[in-house]
């Protein structure tokens, strides 16, 4: 009974202590989003008024009594002028200061979304251009209107794991996302307005951490990690902020499970789970299909070939289809070598996620954002034809050289055989001969690097069709 009364006495004291707070993605140097309503919330004692003010805006709120509150400011334009925010109870305020309004983006996945602007001591050089490209764009970035929230990795916080948000320094960038820097830089650079970029990744994650742990796929229970884990801890209490739309760059974990068949689905529900958290059904979501890397070699819990890794490009293609307002980044051309699962040029990545944004979020309908994709296959004697769409100008290869990886399958012999393509116009055709031929595919291969692209240079989506 004495300590019952104790314990009681204890949390009581606690609740007659409790100062207002805002939650742990609120702080000083932060970007607000634009055009948007301003979601502000935190914790203080239960029925406490809570006092929020934004330049000539005000807002209160009663906290309830597990001493939650919230307020939405009106939407606001992108400003670079620095403003106050403070937040007031009846024992404390917290002010935060040098907030700008502008863009703001929410990257996550794995390693490769990891991979970070300091890691060039790490991982490979590129071949291409200069090999400390990344290093030198680490040691210059200072861009005052980019801002930076790193995540840390840790799930056994009770709060968000941040040290807030940043200005660009070389420490601040050290440990964030390559992909997501240039992603922000490139907004920026096109917008001319603040862009707040959030890193929330893990390398060597499944896609079902990033769910809630009521989700319908329960296959992760065997490797004693549970579903939403990252959710919970890395995500979640950043909802339900105002942002602009989401960046996603996972699927290698997934992959290595023999996750092909079902992958979409999970994608789709992830999606699906991240808008409703953030209180909006129309964000954007754009992602990154996974490189060419030799898994078949490898000793997994599945066994590999060389076609599970097309068929899993197949698979995160039809998110296209199925999710509304994504739009996907083919990197089969950037891996320089297919044993490393972690291949450089992530200015590349994170630049052709951009102009997705820009594409179709900001309206520079100029810049090509789509990589050629297969519309149509049809066979007239000894030739297939395959018409592509978004390839305006025509199709064209990134070596100048006839386009590679072009196949069909040779029904009498069993196997696939090469073709001889050539480019007309938005068309490829291929020699096939007298062949009995079901089948003609592209890049459909782990180790295929194919040359096809459109004039932006963004490479063609691998594929396998069924010819009539």
């Amino acid at each position: 009974m004495k300590s019952v009364l104790i314990t009681i006495l204890f949390l009581m004291s606690a609740a007659a202590n409790a100062v207002v707070k805002t939650a742990e993605v609120f702080s000083s140097n932060m970007v607000l989003q634009q055009e948007k309503n301003i979601r502000v919330w935190g914790t203080a004692e239960g029925g406490e008024k809570v006092k929020v003010a934004l330049g000539k805006q005000k807002a209160t709120a009663i906290a309830d009594s597990d001493g939650r509150w919230m307020v939405e400011l009106q939407p606001m334009k992108a400003t670079a002028k620095p403003l106050t925010m403070t937040v007031s109870g009846k024992k404390n305020k917290v002010v935060l200061k040098n907030l700008l309004v502008g863009e703001v983006w929410l990257a996550s996945g794995q390693s490769n979304m990891e991979y970070s602007m300091g890691a060039h001591p790490k991982y490979a050089r590129p071949k291409k251009g200069d090999p400390e490209y990344l290093q030198h764009e680490w040691e210059k970035a200072k861009n005052p209107n980019i801002r930076l929230l790193y995540v840390e990795k840790n799930v056994r916080c009770d709060t968000l794991p941040t040290q807030g948000w940043q200005e660009v320094t070389q420490e601040s960038l050290k440990q964030f996302s390559a992909a997501a820097w240039f992603f922000a830089e490139m907004i920026q650079d096109s917008l001319q307005v603040p862009v707040g970029i959030i890193s929330t990744s893990w390398g060597g994650t499944y896609i079902e951490e990033w769910m809630d742990g009521a989700s319908p796929f329960p296959h992760m229970a065997r490797l004693n990690r549970p579903e939403g884990r990252l959710y919970e801890k890395m995500l979640k209490p950043m909802a339900p902020l105002s942002i602009r739309g989401f960046l996603w760059y996972q699927g290698e974990s997934n992959l290595l499970d023999g996750d092909t068949d079902i992958y979409t689905e999970k994608q789709q529900y992830m999606v699906g789970q991240w808008r409703k958290a953030f209180m909006d059904e129309n964000l954007p979501f754009y992602y990154v299909q996974i490189s060419p890397y030799i898994y078949s070699t490898r000793r997994d819990w599945v066994a590999k070939t060389w076609m599970d890794l097309p068929r899993f490009w197949d698979a995160q293609t039809r998110c296209m289809d199925v999710i509304p307002n994504t739009g996907m980044v083919v990197t089969t051309d950037i891996p320089e070598n297919l044993n490393d699962i972690h291949p450089p040029y992530k200015w590349i990545v994170g630049r052709r996620l951009a102009r997705w944004a820009l594409h179709e979020v900001y309206g520079y309908k100029e810049v090509e954002c789509r990589s050629p994709r297969i519309r149509s296959a049809e066979r007239q004697g000894d030739k297939v034809t395959l018409t592509f769409d978004h390839c305006e100008g025509g199709l064209t290869t990134a070596d100048g050289n006839a386009p590679t990886w072009f196949q069909y399958y040779n029904k009498t012999r069993e196997r696939y055989e090469k073709g001889k393509a050539v480019i007309d116009g938005n068309k490829v055709i291929i020699n096939v001969g007298e062949v009995k031929c079901p089948l003609v595919s592209f890049g459909f291969d782990e180790v295929a690097q194919p040359n096809l692209c459109n004039k932006a240079g963004l490479p063609a989506i691998p594929f396998e069709v069924k010819l009539q």
